[in-house]
Protein backbone atom coordinates (compact mmCIF):
# COMPACT_ATOMS: atom_id res chain seq x y z
CA UNK A 1 0.00 0.00 0.00
CA UNK A 2 1.32 3.44 -0.89
CA UNK A 3 -0.14 6.41 0.96
CA UNK A 4 0.55 10.12 1.13
CA UNK A 5 0.87 10.96 4.79
CA UNK A 6 1.48 14.11 6.74
CA UNK A 7 1.35 12.98 10.35
CA UNK A 8 0.74 9.24 10.14
CA UNK A 9 -2.34 9.46 12.37
CA UNK A 10 -4.62 7.63 9.93
CA UNK A 11 -2.06 4.86 9.51
CA UNK A 12 -1.84 4.37 13.28
CA UNK A 13 -5.63 4.51 13.69
CA UNK A 14 -5.90 1.63 11.24
CA UNK A 15 -3.15 -0.45 12.81
CA UNK A 16 -0.69 0.20 9.98
CA UNK A 17 2.95 1.27 10.14
CA UNK A 18 5.25 3.00 7.70
CA UNK A 19 7.89 0.58 6.46
CA UNK A 20 9.76 2.79 4.02
CA UNK A 21 9.75 6.29 2.60
CA UNK A 22 9.63 6.61 -1.17
CA UNK A 23 10.19 10.38 -1.45
CA UNK A 24 9.32 13.78 -0.02
CA UNK A 25 6.59 15.66 -1.85
CA UNK A 26 5.10 19.14 -1.76
CA UNK A 27 2.02 20.81 -3.15
CA UNK A 28 2.16 23.46 -5.87
CA UNK A 29 -0.42 26.02 -6.93
CA UNK A 30 -0.31 26.71 -10.66
CA UNK A 31 -2.21 29.77 -11.85
CA UNK A 32 -2.82 31.12 -15.32
CA UNK A 33 -1.35 34.66 -15.29
CA UNK A 34 -4.21 36.07 -17.32
CA UNK A 35 -6.75 34.64 -14.87
CA UNK A 36 -4.74 36.07 -11.98
CA UNK A 37 -5.05 39.55 -13.48
CA UNK A 38 -8.67 39.28 -14.67
CA UNK A 39 -10.42 37.30 -11.94
CA UNK A 40 -10.42 38.74 -8.42
CA UNK A 41 -11.40 35.34 -7.02
CA UNK A 42 -8.18 33.81 -8.34
CA UNK A 43 -6.10 36.65 -6.90
CA UNK A 44 -7.85 36.28 -3.54
CA UNK A 45 -7.17 32.55 -3.51
CA UNK A 46 -3.49 33.09 -4.31
CA UNK A 47 -3.20 35.70 -1.55
CA UNK A 48 -4.89 33.36 0.94
CA UNK A 49 -2.41 30.59 0.10
CA UNK A 50 0.49 33.05 0.33
CA UNK A 51 -0.62 34.35 3.73
CA UNK A 52 -1.06 30.82 5.05
CA UNK A 53 2.38 29.77 3.81
CA UNK A 54 3.99 32.81 5.41
CA UNK A 55 2.21 32.14 8.71
CA UNK A 56 3.40 28.52 8.65
CA UNK A 57 6.97 29.65 7.96
CA UNK A 58 6.97 32.07 10.91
Amino acid sequence: IVDLVSTGTTLRQNGLVETSKIMDISARLIVNRAALKKDARVAALVEAFRANAQADAA
